[in-house]
């Protein structure tokens, strides 16, 4: 694989210790700023509006902007977002800090995963977007306990400094790997909107929205259910969340292979997979192994999703496709949104902490059940059928 990729990569892995690390920070970031722990949370979901709002505005303006241009200058964004929070003498100038961070999420994935694409040969492209999404899936396993465990020591500023850091090293790997691409023929902001008529597109975001809104139905609550139902101590929530991003680790690489050789099975069958492993996670959460076990697996299962749906959305938009790769990347938020909403909602009715696996087999199955549909459409239009991939554009 081009080294261009690795520098993807360390960008994603910036990216994605900014959006969770504050999780891990909140106690601290309460007591020092006087506010609650609820208001503290807001952080999160702030960043996550962020990134909805930000992913397709932000794409959209760069449209006429070379791709590694566009791509440097959404780090520049990230690491001036990250500034701001780590210099915040209050409550508001930080949500401004995560709010500004966030607006480069979206747009940088999406465009990340089209540079990522034409990196490569046809037959890995999936791959290839795998490879970047690495650097999320390792900042998970990685990059937020580090980020915890620096901002409990040090101070939780400190934590902000260092991903900072992690945004400048970020922009010189993409100027000195990512080479020179150009846009799309027919690009530019006309065309990126004229894909959103196209139902497979829009077919797909809602594939993305249902499948990642079954992961978050049940990881949401995965603390509470552990220690609550398998009987785990709170350490030990540590420790089961390295092995869900172990499973994740594992899961993307093999979801991206999978979804080399044929793209559409492999959703097919990592959202059946799914929906049969938060059924069978109904069963093995009152018991420590096999749930330990399970939660391997879920993780392997639920970002086995990823490098398949960002490239389905790349492949109906064949001809325009940052700005549709960014708005996928808003579904994936919006089904986390979605997701713990609706778990959240049946815990405070008394249906306890199985719930959330049934709520998330049920929203597997529905973003399963669109792509049955999708693929059917395929099979009736033939043009759709033979849709090229995303072909490689001619450097400056």
């Amino acid at each position: 694989m081009p080294l261009a990729l690795l520098a993807l990569a360390l960008g994603a892995f910036g990216i994605g210790t900014t959006e969770f690390v504050i999780v891990g920070l909140l106690p601290e970031v309460a007591r020092d700023l006087s506010v609650s722990i609820p208001g503290a949370g807001m952080l999160v979901t702030g960043y996550a509006l962020g990134v909805v709002v930000g992913a397709p505005l932000m794409t959209a303006a760069g449209t006429r902007l070379p791709r590694k241009t566009m791509l440097m200058a959404l780090m520049g964004v990230f690491i001036v977002g990250n500034l701001i929070c780590a210099l915040a003498p209050d409550y508001t100038v930080l949500m401004t800090g995560r709010l500004v961070a966030a607006l480069c999420h979206g747009a940088f994935f999406g465009i990340g995963s089209v540079v990522a694409a034409n990196l490569v040969p046809p037959h890995r492209k999936a791959s290839a977007v795998a490879l970047m999404f690495m650097g999320l899936t390792i900042a998970n396993v990685l990059g937020v306990p580090l980020g915890t465990l620096l901002g409990q020591e040090f101070g939780w500023r400190s934590t902000f400094w260092a991903v900072s850091a992690l945004g400048v090293a970020g922009m010189a790997g993409i100027a000195a790997l990512v080479p020179r691409q150009g846009r799309d023929e027919g690009a530019g902001l006309r065309g990126e909107l004229a894909v959103f008529r196209l139902p497979q597109v829009w077919l797909a975001l809602t594939m993305t929205t249902l499948g990642f809104a079954g992961v978050f139905a049940s990881f949401t609550y995965l603390a509470p259910m552990m220690t609550e139902l398998a009987g785990f101590s709170a350490g030990s929530v540590s420790w089961l969340l390295v092995l869900f991003g172990a499973g994740l680790t594992v899961g993307n690489i093999l979801g991206g292979r999978a979804a080399d050789r044929a793209l559409m099975p492999t959703l097919h069958w990592v959202l059946g997979s799914l929906a049969v492993v938060l059924v069978v996670f109904v069963f093995t959460s009152r018991s420590q192994v096999p749930a330990a076990v399970t939660i391997a697996v879920f993780g392997a299962v639920g970002f086995a999703t990823v490098p398949a749906l960002q490239m389905r959305v790349m492949q109906q938009a064949h001809g325009a496709p940052a700005l549709a790769a960014a708005a996928n990347i808003a579904a994936f938020n919006l089904g986390n949104a979605l997701g713990a909403s609706l778990s959240g909602s049946a815990l405070d009715r008394g249906l306890g902490y199985t719930a959330p696996n049934w709520i998330g087999a049920a929203l597997a199955v529905a973003g399963l059940a669109v792509a049955l549909l999708s693929s059917a459409l395929d099979q009736r239009s033939p043009l759709r059928r033979t849709a090229r991939r995303p072909e490689p554009a001619p450097a400056n």
